[in-house]
């Protein structure tokens, strides 16, 4: 079996969205063309990522996990992004969280080498997939969840495949997905992990996010409750497994100052354990679900770096810009964008309008009324006031909600610079 061990420049061309060059040009030169999306450069739709937006939340959140004393495994599958899961490992991050056999492979041929797989990966025929890719890595440190000896059997088979002295376990436990509900599932997960050749306990893990209702103080107490089933199932695991170093891995991008008041404290008085988040949105931020949960957090007190209270919504910037051509004004009060489905995130909020641009120039004074109101697959519908100037042609830049799922639609990420100009192009691997 063939595996990547690099990653070959591409040529991209005006078969990839946003990219304007009929002959094409490779990703490597991009930066080259000077290309201004509010400027009509580009084949619109287009999405781009503010480049000193996203540096400075990944250094904001990189300082206050030093201070909350957890570190974290940015989750690639947010953008899928080998270059900037690279540039986040360089900046400090502790490792990589994957959430599948797919992605863990686009990382390891990235050169990535600790990982983390967040989730189960299925039956024995799984195990030897996992296992035929890991043989291929033997440098690599991995470690995966387990909820039930089922899924610890698919792993031993891994390891087996992969003739790996150890493949590293953390025992799962869940609340709405998956992981194990109670202490005899955990406790039998505890023994297939010692009873199998090749394996380790290597901590525990869960997903407080799993555990929110759409009720905030059910929320709160179903995540308290869920906290501290996770410092007992720890406590479980290090009977089991008294003098392996161990992690205790949680934390999304929406209540990880939860998580870490929570499990930090445990970790550190163990003397050998280390707290992982894998939270991954929040590098990106957005105009939606994230800023309403940075919002939440400065509720509970915002972010605590070396005793004083910083606003999470003030120190999250959203790095994420759709931009899309107004193709008509067919009627009063209603334009049609050349964007849809297709392009942008939709199941956490629609793309909301920011700026507005006419030859190059910013037009002042946003349209109030203006709202993305229903996508299309190919089409965006706005309501625009009856006196509305907005005009065919006319670029608009959108924010957007929830980057996971608007990233995924893109092959290219196309970087700007503080001037709005096109830098680079980030080729993603979504598969």
């Amino acid at each position: 079996m063939q595996f990547l061990s690099r990653w070959d420049s591409q040529r991209v061309s005006t078969t990839t969205r946003g990219i304007p060059l009929v002959d094409g040009v490779a990703t490597e030169d991009i930066g080259g063309q000077r290309w201004s999306p509010s400027r009509g450069d580009l084949a619109l739709p287009a999405l781009t990522l503010d480049e000193a937006a996203f540096a400075a939340n990944r250094d904001l959140f990189l300082t206050w996990c030093a201070s909350a004393g957890v570190s974290v495994a940015p989750h690639a599958k947010t953008p899928m992004s080998p270059e900037l899961a690279r540039s986040l490992r360089a900046a400090g991050a502790w490792g990589t969280t994957v959430a599948n056999v797919q992605q863990a492979a686009v990382l390891l041929a990235s050169g990535e080498r600790r990982l983390l797989l967040a989730n189960e990966i299925g039956g024995l025929a799984a195990g030897r997939r996992l296992g035929a890719l890991l043989g291929a890595y033997p440098d690599a440190e991995f470690h995966a969840f387990a909820d039930s000896p089922a899924a610890v059997a698919a792993l031993a088979e891994a390891a087996r495949i992969a003739s790996r002295r150890e493949l590293s376990v953390l025992v799962e436990l869940g609340a709405g997905r998956a992981g194990a509900r109670d202490r005899a599932a955990i406790e039998a997960t505890i023994a297939a992990v010692l009873a199998a050749d090749r394996l380790v306990l290597g901590g525990v893990a869960t997903y407080e996010g799993a555990a929110a209702t759409p009720d905030a103080d059910e929320t709160m107490r179903a995540i308290a409750a869920l906290m501290e089933r996770t410092i007992e199932t720890f406590a479980l695991v290090r009977a089991a497994a008294p003098q392996r170093p161990l992690i205790i891995s949680a934390g999304g991008s929406a209540y990880f100052d939860i998580v870490a008041r929570a499990l930090a404290p445990g970790a550190q008085a163990d003397g050998n354990a280390s707290v992982i988040l894998r939270s991954g949105a929040l590098f990106f931020a957005d105009h939606g679900i994230y800023a309403r949960a940075f919002a939440e957090i400065d509720r509970r007190g915002g972010l605590l770096i070396d005793g004083l209270h910083h606003s999470a919504v003030e120190g999250f910037r959203p790095a994420l810009t759709l931009w899309a051509e107004v193709l008509s004004r067919p009627e009063t009060g209603l334009a049609i964008a050349g964007f849809g489905m297709r392009d942008a995130s939709f199941d956490q909020g629609l793309p909301v309008p920011l700026r507005v641009f006419r030859d190059g120039v910013e037009q002042q004074g946003l349209d109030a009324a203006l709202a993305v109101t229903r996508l299309n697959d190919q089409h965006a519908f706005l309501s625009v006031a009856p006196e509305g100037a907005l005009a065919v042609g006319d670029i608009i830049a959108f924010g957007i909600s929830h980057p996971c799922t608007c990233l995924d639609r893109w092959r290219v990420i196309l970087g700007l610079d503080a001037d709005g100009v096109v830098t680079r192009a980030l080729p993603t691997q979504f598969g």
